[in-house]
């Protein structure tokens, strides 16, 4: 680990905990996320901090991945501190995708604003599960960009489409024959219409999560991100990096959760004694730094593997399934062992749980990575005709 990255995780840690921890019971961070209003006064004070965007140096320079990993788990001290300091999905992931792809006009127009926090983005990929579209299984996907002219005319919904609501700017994956594209759309845009907020058990995210209506868009090829035909393989470009990028966050909050859960364990008293005495709950908190030790070494791993040059496709996969499992059973026991304390909002924790609750079901269930994983297994032992 370098120096580097040291001094910017513990400047991000000590402004978490020193700034955003405050705005943990502010009335502005609503059901559907926390407002623009909360986001702008938030990044003001991370930009005043030098903290803000710390993964992404002057000159645009990428920490690595394992020097990433100890930054965003301290952003993630705080379900609001991706937010805040700029590392929050799906901006932390669409940065980096538009980093790599991006044409020089494009990430102009685009990239610097994210980057400078002025703006928030959003990727439109998932499709409504009524209409068979995608969603596990990208190959379903319906939204189709066809020619007129000069122009690409696209049209289709989408679903579970995080932070559109607010957001400058959309990512957005359609079919172009046989294969996908990435187009990037201008946001707000009359052909891109927001039919509902979906209400869901997390509320990090500004904008929440929203089904969209995309009609009649009309886009140039200035507009195609990367080049046309390749929208799966630049998906998974993406996608590896960004489910780090969601165990790396998480990893932060459930330590978290775990310093309150033992914090109240060493206090509380009962049937005479402190409750960490008690082996029911003692044992809790002692799986607890185990399972936290684990996420960090897989973590770790995937990390390496990214930073050594692989797609890490599998690699990713294995690290999701086992730290959203991981850190679930943490959140879990955390509310266990503070009992009504920790299912009521008195303290950060119940929201942690609810948080990380969701967190294994985005960016691919655990039951799909281990479906896609049992598939490579097959390949590997019969070979693609077995």
């Amino acid at each position: 680990m370098t120096d580097l990255a040291l001094d910017i995780a513990s400047r991000v840690e000590a402004f978490v905990r020193g700034t955003v921890f405050g705005y943990e019971q502010d009335p502005r961070w609503e059901t559907h996320g926390p407002s623009a209003e909360l986001v702008a006064e938030m990044r003001a004070a991370a930009k005043a901090a030098g903290v803000l965007t710390p993964h992404i140096l002057p000159g645009g320079k990428h920490l690595s991945q394992r020097e990433t990993a100890l930054v965003l788990q301290a952003s993630g001290l705080s379900p609001l501190g991706p937010v805040a300091v700029n590392t929050a999905a799906p901006d932390e992931g669409n940065m980096l995708l538009l980093g790599r792809v991006a044409t020089i006009a494009q990430r102009a127009r685009y990239l610097a604003p994210l980057v400078a926090g002025e703006t928030r983005s959003s990727f439109l990929m998932t499709e409504p599960a009524s209409e068979n579209g995608a969603g596990s299984d990208p190959s379903l996907l319906r939204t189709a960009a066809r020619r007129q002219g000069d122009e690409w005319v696209i049209d289709g919904r989408k679903t579970f489409v995080t932070g559109i609501d607010g957001a400058s700017c959309g990512i957005i994956m359609a079919r172009t024959g046989e294969e996908a594209t990435m187009f990037l759309a201008p946001l707000p845009n009359p052909a891109v219409r927001i039919e509902r907020i979906i209400d869901t058990i997390d509320s990090t995210m500004p904008g929440g999560h929203a089904v969209v209506t995309i009609e009649d868009l009309r886009l140039t090829d200035a507009d195609v991100l990367g080049e046309i035909g390749r929208g799966f393989e630049y998906a998974q470009v993406r996608l590896a990096p960004a489910r780090l990028s969601h165990c790396m966050r998480w990893l932060g909050a459930a330590k978290r959760a775990h310093a309150i859960a033992s914090d109240y364990a060493c206090r509380r008293r009962a049937f005479g004694r402190l409750l960490i005495d008690h082996e029911g709950v003692g044992f809790q908190l002692a799986d607890n730094v185990i399972d936290l030790r684990t996420c960090e070494q897989m973590i770790a791993w995937c990390a390496d593997e990214l930073d050594s040059g692989k797609r890490g496709s599998a690699e990713s996969s294995v690290t999701k399934v086992a730290v959203s499992e991981a850190l679930f059973r943490i959140a879990d026991r955390c509310v266990q062992v503070m009992g009504a304390t920790g299912i009521s909002d008195d303290t950060v924790v119940a929201r942690i749980f609810r948080e990380i609750r969701a967190f294994r079901i985005y960016d691919g269930p655990t039951e799909v990575h281990k479906f896609a994983l049992a598939r490579r297994i097959r390949r590997s032992h019969l070979g693609a005709d077995g």
